[in-house]
């Protein structure tokens, strides 16, 4: 085996060649094949790669590997990202517009493509550089320590390129990885019209998602997310809050849960709510939605790992156990209380073992994943089927339970199961908070973290929708609402006849 890689380094060496040196600056000794074989070790392992290109007084060796991605990550990267964009287009367009009534299934796939290309120039324009900005191995500086980053770091994405940024990984290509991050950025504000549908302007939407991009998402972003950010427990030693949030508990499903039901209460309830059939028009659409939207939480889970390696493994297969256990359960809870088991039960139970899950599939075991299968499928199913009830809020497609409660779940189920088992990384900053217990430490820190970003999310909605209705209004008149918005606002019907 040695030998082989021995042959194997040396090909790849002799082909790729050196890096170009400066013709005035000493050219560094080349790699020896030992220290080329460490490089492979290193890019099979998705370890740092400059590590074995060290001799024993530390002078840094050359080899083409360093600097350059390894083609598998970035194989897995791109296609993760295509996975993501797929969860909104057609995934949640879909499962979001089978919900609604058929007079306004256009408003929805309309309004999903709105915030797609809104987000995609947001981020291009500032939205990476203040969650991530800063190329290369050293992390520039934020506007407010931990919790914003400069929107004029890689201002237009530049100094974005085909390079690795080390903050983030060793071997995916940085202008993937943006490419990645910003399918994040997409869904986030998408799933919020599940709590506001059918009653909100088009143009009204557009102020919004504007401002809470801005204000909400690319702040908690950097928090969690960010080399530097406050709540970045596992990569940023000095972080004050020491939580985690694999691919998006807090980040993607607590900051749109709790703002939709912010934004639903402002509303106000839907022209006839509670005396009319709001039932679905399509259930059909709706589970076609639903399996594009676990076909694509796997890029969204898995790619989180920033790598195809033994972590995105790990929850891949997380991904897989919470999900299916979810989609079961919630349906038998209807069976038992109803009678019956609904495909919008299989559907739902479905999305919120997604959405679980999404914060620990990094670090928790298949164990773990087990326990918040059951979470799942029972808590997020009570939420909508009870306390709605309860309470009477026009959450029209159960944004807030789903999302609000099941990242609320997620996060601090998190805390209580994640596991060094699961994830090595959790030793390099977090040893004294993960010790392998149910009530560990680190169960604090993810609580914290949980009420940081409800108060975020809810003063900021608040703010926000007041100024959006100041400056264009939120609802449409009475009229448009009982046409429909599909021909009211986009002048066009999904269905003819």
């Amino acid at each position: 085996m040695k030998k082989y890689l021995l042959t194997l380094a040396l090909i790849a060496g002799t082909a790729l060649g050196t890096f170009s040196l400066r013709a005035d600056a000493p050219a560094p000794p080349a790699a020896t094949i030992e220290q080329r074989v460490g490089a492979l070790e290193a890019y099979i392992c998705n370890t740092d790669p400059t590590a074995p290109l060290k001799d024993t007084n530390g002078v840094a060796a050359t080899d083409a590997i360093i600097g350059n991605p390894g083609p598998g990550h970035n194989a897995w990267l791109l296609t993760s990202t295509a996975f993501v964009l797929f969860m909104t287009l057609p995934g949640l367009a879909l499962f979001y517009g089978g919900m609604v009534r058929r007079k306004n299934v256009l408003s929805v796939l309309a309004q999903c493509f709105l915030i797609t290309g809104l987000v995609t120039i947001l981020w291009v324009f500032c939205g990476y550089g203040m969650i991530f900005g800063g190329s290369g191995a050293a992390a520039k500086e934020d506007v407010i320590a931990g919790w914003v980053g400069s929107p004029t770091i890689d201002w237009m994405l530049k100094g974005v390129t085909s390079a690795p940024n080390t903050n983030y990984s060793y071997w995916v290509s940085e202008n993937v990885f943006s490419m990645f991050q910003l399918m994040f950025a997409i869904i986030t504000p998408a799933l919020i019209i599940g709590a506001i549908a059918e009653r909100m302007k088009f143009k009204a939407i557009l102020v919004f998602m504007t401002l809470w991009m801005v204000v909400v998402y690319f702040t908690q972003g950097h928090a969690v997310w960010g080399i530097n950010g406050i709540m970045n427990g596992v990569w940023n030693a000095n972080a004050k809050i020491k939580a985690i949030d694999f691919a998006g508990g807090t980040v993607v499903h607590m900051t749109s849960g709790y703002s939709a039901l912010v934004l639903c209460l402002i509303l106000g309830k839907r022209k006839g709510f509670g005396k009319e059939n709001f039932a679905p028009h399509s259930l059909v659409l709706t589970y076609i939605g639903t399996g594009m939207l676990w076909v694509g939480w796997y890029g969204f889970n898995s790619g989180s790992a920033v790598a195809a390696d033994v972590v995105a493994a790990n929850a891949f297969t997380t991904t897989t156990i919470a999900t299916a256990i979810a989609s079961f359960v919630w349906p038998m809870w209807e069976w038992i209380v109803k009678g019956k088991p609904s495909v919008l039960g299989f559907c739902s139970g479905a999305v919120a073992g997604l959405v679980v899950i999404t914060p620990a599939c990094g670090f928790v075991t298949s164990t773990g994943s087990i326990y918040i299968g059951l979470a799942a499928g029972t808590i997020c199913w009570f939420m909508c089927y009870k306390v709605k009830a309860w309470f009477g809020y026009d959450d029209a497609l159960d944004t807030f339970g789903v999302h609000a409660i099941g990242g609320t779940t997620g996060a601090i189920m998190t805390g209580m199961l994640a596991r060094n088992a699961a994830n090595a990384n959790l030793a390099t900053n977090l040893k004294a908070y993960v010790t392998d217990s149910w009530f560990q430490p680190l169960v604090k820190e993810q609580f914290k973290a949980v009420v940081i970003t409800i108060v975020l999310s809810v003063v900021a909605t608040v703010v926000i929708a007041y100024i959006t209705k100041l400056l264009v209004g939120l609802r449409p008149t009475e009229e448009v609402e009982i046409t429909g918005l599909d021909e009211s606002e986009h002048g066009e019907l999904g269905y003819h006849g």
